[in-house]
């Protein structure tokens, strides 16, 4: 989860909440969009090289997230996988503008619409997003810097 590691130690973002503080997060989670990203590499093997092996994303799954989520001193900690199965009404603009626009912007502008019409065209219905719910609690601090772990 991208997320978590903006909030270990050593991140800029890691006082950005305060000890007792609660984090609530959704995002994708391990399994998400499978077979969109298996479209996306099967057209990428067969037209576009510089795409090959390549992906915008990391979907964590609930004890990489939890794991990482201690490190970054949270105490607390409940992550859970859901399923969300999405229908789209309109694929063809939706994919191209919310799944593939990492992709998109490392081809030349010249391939850009035949490597999306590729992808859309191999895209079934529904869309299998996996979310990844996360609740956390940052751990308190007592005197002498020990954590203390804080109680809803």
């Amino acid at each position: 989860m991208r997320y978590a590691s903006r909030f270990e130690s050593e991140s800029p973002g890691a006082g950005a909440l305060r000890p007792g503080g609660v984090l609530e997060v959704q995002c994708g989670g391990e399994g998400n969009i499978r077979r969109v990203r298996e479209v996306i590499d099967a057209v990428a093997r067969d037209q576009f090289p510089e795409l090959v092996g390549w992906s915008p994303w990391v979907f964590a799954g609930p004890e990489e997230t939890e794991r990482r989520l201690q490190r970054a001193g949270f105490a607390e900690i409940r992550c859970w996988l859901q399923e969300r199965p999405t229908y789209h009404d309109d694929v063809a603009g939706f994919v191209p503008t919310s799944i593939l626009a990492a992709h998109l912007d490392r081809l030349p502008e010249k391939h850009r619409e035949r490597f999306s019409a590729m992808v859309v065209a191999g895209v079934k219905l529904p869309l299998d997003y996996v979310r990844l719910n996360v609740s956390a609690t940052r751990e308190r601090r007592v005197a002498g810097g020990k954590p203390k772990t804080s109680v809803r």
